[in-house]
């Protein structure tokens, strides 16, 4: 069976790869049956013949999972389609402390919507017992009869 794959070239720790066609059984800087460009993730410079790639898949070769990243990622001009991360990897310290602080953040939250829904009872509370002490202190309307309340006597 053929393989699509990636030979190892360069000095140590400064590695570029070339992508060949070889048979699966024979060593990894084995003579490939077809060489179809190379590629540098150092410098993320890459020079592929798609065409011929896609042949060879056609025709039964399997391509390594980095192989077929490289071939999707792939421009018709055969350079690679290089999207630079935006986000950035954090240490497990640095991600506990990150939802630490969330967490902190959302009791804090919760804290002052607690307070603020007390606050808001307790001035409820107050506006009532300031409505009943109110009428408590007016004074009550007193009817008097009629019978007792004397006429103004008109003088002649």
């Amino acid at each position: 069976m053929l393989k699509i794959r990636l030979k190892r070239l360069g000095a140590k720790k400064s590695p570029a790869y070339r992508i060949i066609v070889i048979e699966a059984m024979t060593k990894r800087e084995g003579r490939p049956v077809q060489e179809l460009g190379h590629y540098n993730p150092k410098t993320k410079i890459m020079k592929l013949d798609k065409v011929t790639a896609l042949d060879w898949i056609k025709k039964g070769a399997q391509p390594t999972d980095t192989v077929k990243y490289l071939i999707d990622n792939c421009t018709d001009e055969g350079t690679l389609n290089y999207k630079p991360k935006t986000e950035k990897k954090l240490s497990k310290k640095a991600v506990a402390k990150l939802e630490a602080e969330k967490a902190a953040n959302a009791k804090a939250a919760e804290e002052a919507k607690a307070a603020k829904a007390a606050a808001a009872e307790e001035a409820k509370t107050k506006a009532v017992e300031a409505a009943t002490v109110k009428e408590a202190e007016a004074p009550a309307a007193v009817e008097v009869p009629a019978e007792t309340v004397e006429a103004p006597k008109a003088e002649a």
